[in-house]
């Protein structure tokens, strides 16, 4: 008998078994039992981000068609194909699919009946989705499979590499052959930065939040009518709007020219926000392609990054790796442009194509053959625009917010509109570099700077503001919180102080120069940070304080083998009998779930990883030392 242990039983650790299921009739003789324990204090399947007991209010930033947890004909990969229904395919007929069980909130079921493959669903809705898969996963392992879930915290794993490891619980001790860490998203202590923010607001009686996952947040603290700064403009942002507005008890009243009006409860606090760059994540678009798809990857492939990985020398992202990067992005938002929207180009489609292929994204020769045959700027890709879209200008209080405005309707209606669906091409492109981006950065080509700087510190930043962005209602909302004064902007380059006479905190921006708002409240509001150093996981902080585990002096996340994820010890060295996998790790795939048809990294990750283990539990069972 062998035994698997694997700490954190969310969707990464469903997906492991469906893996062992697949992998199981090859790998796993009939007459060699396996016992799996499963580890978490919150819900199997689900886990803690996707558990059904948040608000109702709070929507995945994907539409119900875009999520699957299961591979297709587009898996390469070792193990068996095993295909399944997509959340929106589930959801449509839940009670086709084995092992059914009819869905235990009302609310939740009445959702899923009338949910459409466009819509964004709830978390929800998720979170149902999330339990079926992981019920259905249970149910394809074979006999001598058992699995043992345990709501519970593991403390620390321990253990000799040539020998069986230890695993202790609040209650108890296990032990196991293998064990997979499938933590998924971390809380982390605050660094300094924020330390002198939480003495600031103690000594004067304020409000200081630190980077938390917004739905388990204690918002009970700030006040009705309170001046409230916040620090970021992303997805935890959304979620905190709808907490304080919504889930306060306010409402949207829709006008008979379509657009909303709030109406507030009284509860509500006044919250400025601002950020790096001032603006709300592009939102995502509401529509599908309307030409053909590209034939994704084109520029950067596995043939293009082996051609970097052969330089001589280090890499720097933003020198050697972002052009190619930038051209497959290119290519994705063009092909559609000149397929679904012939009429706003000026040449044909090869013509362009055989000059594309050619240059360089920054020649100065494509910048002329883009004017050329795109003779619309709102058509053509400018990522620096995109980037920094505030840089350089200036407004007086009011100018700004009539800016931002502006600003955050024009994009809600392009992304609204599939007139523009050439935004979804280049998405789609954008989405493809994970199919290599994970390997570049795992062969340690990078240097230290452009990993923590360009890597961690702006391509993921810039591929969450273009890609990961809410759903277009929000920022219809948005618009109508700021016209009920409910939200105020504070602008770019944020910059966040303190005064001393006053007892506030303040937040100016260079777009407002002069301007120099005070509020009673900080909200830091974007999601920790993955390093081991400030994890408060137990089983993270007791391998890194022990000197089991190894952190990227970059990042500071946990350092992986990249082939299976295996954890590396002191010595540089896979250890043989722990693996770790999620976004807490060098080895991290960057995507929540995965688009059907897509090759997604995560499922090839998963696989490569499963047949690892059952290979090695397998050898370890016979007496064989691999």
């Amino acid at each position: 008998m062998s035994t698997l242990v694997i700490v954190g039983a969310g969707p990464r650790a469903t997906g492991l078994l469906e893996r062992i299921a697949a992998n199981a009739t090859e790998l796993l003789p009939a007459d060699h039992p396996l016992e799996i324990h499963l580890i978490d204090p919150h819900p199997a399947g689900p886990g803690r981000i996707w558990r059904h007991e948040q608000s109702a209010l709070l929507r995945m930033n994907s539409m119900a068609e875009d999520v699957t947890m299961f591979t297709d004909e587009r898996s390469v990969i070792d193990g068996p194909v095993r295909p399944g229904p997509s959340l929106a395919e589930w959801a449509a007929r839940p009670e086709e699919f084995a092992p059914y069980a009819p869905v235990g909130s009302a609310a939740v079921a009445a959702e899923l009946r009338t949910l459409a493959p466009t819509d964004f669903p709830t978390r929800r809705a998720q979170s149902a989705y999330l339990d079926w898969v992981f019920r259905r996963a249970l149910a394809e392992l074979p006999p001598q499979v058992t699995v043992t879930v345990h709501r519970d915290t593991v403390l620390s794993v321990s253990g000799p590499a040539d020998g069986p490891q230890l695993v202790e619980l609040s209650d108890r001790v296990l032990t196991a052959d293998q064990v997979v860490l499938t933590l998924g998203h971390l809380a982390a202590a605050p660094d300094a930065r924020h330390d002198r923010f939480a003495a600031f607001a103690e000594r004067h009686g304020l409000r200081h939040l630190p980077p938390a996952f917004t739905a388990d947040a204690d918002l009970s603290g700030l006040a009705p009518g309170e001046q409230v700064l916040v620090r970021g403009f992303g997805l935890a942002f959304v979620d905190l709007l709808v907490l304080l507005t919504e889930g306060r008890g306010g409402r949207y009243e829709e006008g008979p020219d379509g657009r909303l009006r709030y109406l507030p409860s009284g509860a509500e606090p006044v919250l400025h926000v601002g950020s790096r760059r001032g603006v709300p994540y592009h939102s995502k678009t509401g529509y599908r392609l309307q030409g053909p798809p590209a034939p994704l990857p084109r520029y950067f492939d596995q043939v293009a990054v082996d051609g970097l990985l052969a330089l001589p020398g280090e890499l720097e992202l933003r020198r050697d790796v972002w052009p190619l990067m930038a051209k497959e992005i290119g290519f994705g938002h063009y092909h559609e442009l000149f397929h679904a929207h012939p009429g706003r180009v000026a040449l044909g489609w090869p013509e362009f194509l055989a000059g594309y292929d050619r240059l360089g994204w920054y020649d100065e020769e494509l910048t002329e053959l883009v004017a050329k045959a795109v003779p619309d700027p709102a058509d053509r890709l400018d990522f620096e625009r995109l980037d920094r879209p505030l840089a350089g200008r200036e407004f007086t209080p009011e100018e700004f917010q009539a800016h931002l405005l502006g600003y955050v309707e024009a994009d809600a209606d392009r992304r609204a509109d599939p007139a523009h669906s050439a935004d979804l091409g280049a998405f789609l492109a954008l989405l493809s570099l994970f199919g290599q981006l994970p390997r570049l950065g795992a062969a340690g080509k990078l240097t230290d700077r452009s990993v923590a700087e360009e890597l961690d510190g702006w391509w993921f930043g810039f591929f969450s503001f273009l890609a990961s962005g809410p759903p277009g209602f929000r920022l219809r909302e948005l618009i109508a919180l700021a016209e009920a004064g409910v939200v105020r902007f504070l602008g770019g380059e944020l910059r966040i102080g303190t005064d001393e006479r006053r007892g506030t905190f303040t937040a100016a921006s260079p777009q407002v120069p002069g301007h120099l708002v005070h509020g009673t409240a900080l909200v830091e509001c974007y999601l920790p940070e993955h390093t081991l150093e400030r994890s408060t996981d137990p089983v993270l902080r007791a391998l890194f304080d022990t000197g089991a585990a190894l952190a990227q002096p970059a990042t500071g996340l946990l350092l992986v083998d990249p082939a299976d994820g295996r954890v590396l010890s002191p010595d540089g060295a896979p250890h043989p009998r722990r693996t770790a996998l999620g976004p807490y790790t060098t080895s991290r795939t960057h995507t929540a779930f995965a688009r059907p048809r897509t090759n997604a990294p995560g499922f090839r990750q998963n696989d490569a990883v499963v047949r690892g283990l059952l290979t090695a539990l397998r050898a370890a069972d016979l007496g064989v030392r691999l």
